[in-house]
């Protein structure tokens, strides 16, 4: 039979995902988050500066994430994403001025590549034959090792795509997780590539309402609850308590735990548990102003400061992807050269620069370099009543919210089947 109770510790969204999945089976549901806050690096806060409450960052999602699209229905939120109906990603290359936009086809057999008017200009058909060779990439091998990295398509396209999607310069990522975003977006056809927004923001896409239907549920919930230690029977291959700073949770039979914590967290609460040490940062640039009606988005910047943009009501938003570069930049300074690359996409002065904030997340995501991700943990652990959740942990996937609702799935479907395995 399944655990009867499971004490889920962290409450970002791998936990949020675990939580939900498991009391859709039946299970009681305990969460545990050491912030006062859920959501992790996935919500939305206010902002006094402009006035408005901003996204702890502008992740790129698409209708072909199916894990995205099937939480937000389990917790009642489908309808808190929109995206356009068109599949079409635009570009701009802010040295040479130039503009352009991939329209891909609908369905599954690319069409588009053939089409002039639809591929990236000056390509062939035959350039994207490149592409190939990836999808059989060896495992420890970089994307530079697997295929062809130059050339006008990988300058207007494909750095781009697997910038957005791995965070770090994409010669030297790990061919495996480009592999997979390839056959996941690309290879799936235009309707999977089509891009998705939070329409209300973060929170009230995958945060908000998953609480609610916890809470509803039954679920216990606990913010300002930091988990200090775990107690481990060896003998039993099983955790016995969990040490909160409020005190100790004894876990009897049939209750399990899953972590949902940062992996510098979980080292230091797991022994001899091997995870990701080196880390990427992203720092996103809004600004508050009218996006023109004319601006395309999002778009994918080429040779400039910003990588990619997005708009909302008042708002145009940048994200600058593996920003360790610009971390130590003056925070005006930053400002100026992005609203540079702002004002060029959206015909727009540039001065005076509108009212602005920066964002920055120095280890936003682990770096999806081949070493890493040899180091990425397993879901399960040694002890029977114990998995790991998180998008640093082994789905495949590089650190988006595909891969930490995927992670927060797998480490409740394996924790019902490891308690069938020992009754």
């Amino acid at each position: 039979m399944p655990p009867r109770l499971v004490h889920v510790i962290g409450a970002g969204l791998a936990g949020l995902a675990t939580a939900v999945r498991l009391q859709r089976r039946g299970v009681q549901v305990a969460l545990y988050e050491a912030a006062s806050q859920a959501g992790g690096r996935c919500r939305s806060f206010y902002d006094r500066t402009l006035g408005a409450t901003l996204d702890s960052g502008n992740h790129l999602m698409l209708a072909g994430h199916t894990a995205i699209v099937e939480y937000t229905r389990a917790i009642g939120a489908a309808d808190e994403l929109v995206g356009s109906a068109q599949q079409d990603f635009a570009f701009m290359d802010v040295a040479a001025r130039a503009r352009w936009a991939v329209r891909f086809s609908r369905g599954r057999v690319p069409f588009w590549i053939g089409d002039a008017n639809a591929r990236v200009p000056g390509t062939r058909t035959a350039d994207y034959l490149a592409l190939l060779p990836l999808l059989f990439a060896k495992p420890g091998r970089t994307l530079a090792q697997s295929m062809r990295c130059d050339g006008t398509l990988w300058d207007r396209l494909l750095r781009p795509f697997f910038l957005a999607g791995l965070n770090i310069e994409p010669r030297v990522a790990s061919a495996e997780l480009a592999a997979t975003l390839l056959r996941e977006t690309l290879a799936a056809g235009g309707e999977a590539f089509r891009p998705l927004f939070a329409r209300s923001g973060l929170s009230s896409a995958f945060v908000d309402p998953a609480l609610r239907m916890l809470q509803h549920g039954g679920a216990a919930i606990r913010l300002d609850a930091p988990l200090k230690e775990i107690v481990y029977d060896d003998a039993a291959a099983r955790v016995a308590a969990l040490d909160f700073a409020a005190g100790r949770v004894t876990l009897g039979e049939g209750e399990a735990a899953v972590l949902a914590v940062p992996p510098e967290a979980a080292a230091a609460l797991v022994p001899a548990i091997q995870t990701p040490r080196r880390y990427t940062a992203i720092v996103n640039v809004h600004f508050a102003v009218e996006p023109p009606p004319a601006l395309a988005a999002p778009l994918a910047f080429v040779h400039g400061t910003a990588d990619w943009l997005v708009v909302s009501h008042g708002r145009i938003s940048t994200t600058i992807h593996d920003a360790h570069a610009v971390l130590d930049l003056p925070a005006e300074t930053l400002a100026r050269k992005v609203w540079a690359d702002v004002a060029a996409a959206a015909t727009l002065p540039v001065d005076p620069m509108p009212r602005w904030q920066i964002v920055a997340e120095p280890r936003a995501t682990f770096a999806a370099v081949p070493e890493e991700e040899l180091r990425r943990p397993a879901t399960r652990t040694r002890w029977n009543n114990l998995m790991l959740a998180g998008d640093w942990t082994a789905t495949g996937l590089p650190a988006t919210i595909e891969g930490a609702i995927r992670s927060g799935r797998k480490a409740a479907d394996l924790l019902l089947t490891e308690h069938m395995e020992h009754r």
